[in-house]
């Protein structure tokens, strides 16, 4: 099992120095940052542990003035390294940075005290106890906090002992089957094109994927994948992961975008969400103000509406609703970290509740929770609930998760109509898509022939007393508005083949065999063929009726119409 981890802290703590002697790769990967001995972006590497396993570490900086490249580095992290100098104690950015993971919802960590052996015992001992006082009620309350010192080596093997332990706390990466790569790094490797560096979450990817970069809108292709400079052919969630892609190139890649597979995440740029404002705020939160979110490893400027009260106080949590200027693949239970760009400060952070909401912001109140998506929506489709949510329910009926409420109303509805709609019964053409799939939910209602009545109510069309006309009188049918026969009723007879119609006049299906009967006599007698007058006066008919009942026997390939006269065809 891997885990990927970040450092945090303080400028000029010791961060870069210390993963470099845990790593043996030097974290600071620019000359500026060597030439002026401050980190300025994020570095990585991978220690190596005493069990066999490894931990991937993002190094990121520490001055103020470069926060939002940290927070690009902790977007993804399973836990973290926190680094405070011995000779300094806690300083304004250690105190950030907790708050920062705290509101990301990092809930793992080793704190390691550094350069203890540049001061005596005595202020190492009061800078661990600063440290232990700060992290009270904190997710490091708990944490082992480990002296070490980079120069004589001091420490370093307890705190890769305390990392190994680190991994066997830390709930390992889920794979859901839906992987999110949000790009850290984009540059171009000699003789292979573009590669993307990130953490990976929600699901494993392989050589040849076919995904989505989003942000760029490009289709892309997976030409190889390396982790740590390890090759490999797929690789699952929570590792660091370089990723070669083809279709697109490196200058048109950007942190903060986001791999994906196509089709599998909703994208928005409007959602619900939790907010828990910087107890150490000085003043209340409301939508006034530059505001920016940090998710993942991207940076956006947003719109922010509070939900039911106007502001919110330092140290209390709310509801909100964020508008962003372009789409991002989010789930319920994302996390993200709200800044304010005019005052360059964190405010606070919270939780994606809701990536799709339906209902206006003077009534929205999201929890969360699938089924208030559900009830919001009263209708959705299984699939796209799971993309709304991240969560699958068998469908109630049909495609659909319907709310309860929502499914007995058209129960009702669906009933109403059939016991109101007489003895010929419920057209089933007249409902829509969803009724139709409710009404094989109903045990006390029969369908037959398109029809749905109440069931145990005998069918209206056996015996129909106009079939019944028909037959009586084969050869001189009575017109049905003559018979009081609504054309309804006549429509469903013809629907179930009781009664053929031809050229607006109607023929019981008996008239139909016997005509057929003795046309057989007839040009038995007659092969060269017989007459319209012929056939009438043996039928005992009239024009009227002879010439639909010779046309239908025409059009069935009884008979074969040649001049005047009609002959055996091929189904006669």
């Amino acid at each position: 099992m891997s885990i990927t981890i970040s450092t945090a802290g303080h400028v000029d703590h010791g961060k870069s120095t210390l993963v470099e002697a845990l790593t043996g790769v030097d974290p600071d990967r620019f000359a500026e940052e060597k030439a002026r001995g401050l980190t300025i972006d994020l570095g990585f590497g991978l220690a190596r542990l005493p069990s066999g396993r490894a931990v991937s570490i993002i190094d990121v900086p520490g001055h103020e003035r470069f926060i939002r490249n940290m927070l690009a580095g902790v977007g993804a992290v399973d836990a973290c390294l926190f680094v405070v100098a011995a000779t300094e104690g806690w300083m304004p950015q250690s105190e950030e940075h907790l708050r920062i993971l705290e509101l990301l919802g990092v809930s793992h960590g080793v704190v390691a005290l550094t350069k203890v052996g540049l001061c005596d015992a005595d202020i190492a001992e009061l800078a661990r106890l600063e440290v232990e006082e700060r992290v009270e009620q904190t997710f490091l309350a708990e944490a082992p906090v480990v002296d070490t010192d980079v120069i004589d080596g001091r420490g370093l093997e307890e705190l890769r002992t305390e990392l190994d332990n680190l991994v066997d706390r830390t709930p390992p990466a889920a794979d859901h089957r839906r992987p999110r790569l949000w790009v850290d790094r984009a540059f171009a490797a000699r003789g292979a094109g573009t590669v993307v560096t990130g953490t990976l979450g929600g699901g494993q990817i392989r050589v040849d994927d076919e995904l989505e970069l989003h942000g760029r809108g490009a289709a892309v292709r997976v030409r190889a994948l390396q982790s740590h400079h390890d090759t490999r052919t797929k690789i699952g969630p929570g590792n660091r992961v370089a990723v070669n892609l083809s279709g697109v190139g490196h200058q048109e890649v950007a942190r903060g975008d986001v791999l994906i597979r196509a089709g599998q995440w909703h994208l928005t740029n409007r959602f619900d969400a939790s907010l828990s404002v910087l107890a150490t705020l000085d003043h209340e939160v409301s939508r006034r103000g530059a505001h920016a979110i940090h998710a993942g490893t991207g940076e956006l400027p947003a719109r922010m509406r509070i939900l039911g009260p106007e502001t919110l106080s330092p140290g209390e949590t709310g509801l909100v609703r964020l508008h962003l200027p372009r789409r991002l693949p989010l789930l319920p239970g994302d996390r993200f970290v709200v800044r304010e760009s005019g005052r360059a400060e964190t405010i606070g952070g919270g939780t994606v509740l809701d990536v799709d909401p339906v209902l206006p912001a003077s009534r929205a109140r999201p929890d969360g929770s699938v089924d208030r998506v559900i009830a919001e929506r009263e209708w959705v489709e299984a699939e796209r609930l799971a993309l709304l949510t991240g969560h699958r329910r068998e469908p109630d009926v049909g495609p659909w998760v319907v709310s309860p409420p929502a499914l007995e109303r058209t129960r009702s509805r669906i009933r109403r109509a059939v016991e109101e709609a007489g003895p010929l019964g419920l057209d089933l053409a007249g409902l829509d898509e969803r009724e139709r799939a409710v009404m094989g939910l109903l045990d006390d209602v029969t369908v037959e022939g398109g029809r749905a009545r109440p069931r145990g109510r005998s069918d209206p069309f056996d015996d129909h007393r106009y079939t019944a006309a028909l037959e009586a009188s084969p050869f001189t049918p009575p017109d049905p508005e003559a018979a009081g026969v609504s054309r309804q009723e006549v429509r469903e007879l013809v629907k179930r083949g009781l009664v053929v119609e031809q050229d607006g006049v109607f023929f019981a299906v008996a008239a139909l065999e016997s005509a057929r009967s003795v046309l057989a006599e007839m040009l038995a007698a007659q092969p060269d063929g017989v007459t319209v007058a012929e056939v009438r006066e043996r039928l005992q008919t009239t024009r009227k009726y002879a010439l639909p009942l010779l046309a239908w026997l025409d059009g069935n390939g009884v008979t074969r119409r040649r001049g005047d006269l009609r002959i055996a065809g091929p189904r006669l």
